[in-house]
């Protein structure tokens, strides 16, 4: 089993980085060429969201990426460190309206939905010491060389 970690600074700029190493290692790892995009938007998409809850939070320990290559899928990690609240856990916004935390839960629901419409094999774990979003692909194992 074979895993490239990455970490970076909570910032969108890097995001863009964090897609083109997962994809360059899904496409060496043996992910078919068909599914990259969705790769690529994936974990985009993850770290997207990660990113924007750690710079919610005031986080300032890195975004976590792990790559893993496995005999016959490959899988990404994206790991942050922002504190999960339990659903339905919601404090209502002054005057009845709408709070912070219900535009920022919507848009994390919206951001999962993104990645579940992308990736068959999706599994979200989130608590109070933070998230991860594990995708997995299946691989094709390397042709055999024909001499």
């Amino acid at each position: 089993m074979a895993t490239v970690e990455l970490r970076f600074s909570a910032l969108p700029e890097h995001v863009r980085t964090a897609r083109l190493v997962a994809a360059a290692v899904a496409r060496r790892a043996g992910v078919d060429e068909a599914v990259l995009d969705e790769v690529r938007l994936a974990v985009g998409e993850a770290c997207t969201r990660a990113v924007g809850l750690h710079q919610s939070g005031g986080i300032s320990a890195p975004v976590r990426v792990s790559l893993i290559e496995e005999e016959k899928q490959f899988s990404i990690e994206v790991g942050d460190e922002a504190p999960h609240t339990v659903p339905g856990d919601k404090t209502p916004g002054a005057h009845g309206g709408a709070s912070d935390a219900d535009v920022e839960t919507e848009e994390d629901e919206m951001g999962l939905a993104v990645i579940s419409g992308l990736v068959d094999d999706v599994e979200v774990t989130a608590g109070e010491n933070g998230g991860l979003i594990r995708m997995s692909w299946p691989t094709t194992p390397p042709a055999a060389l024909v001499p």
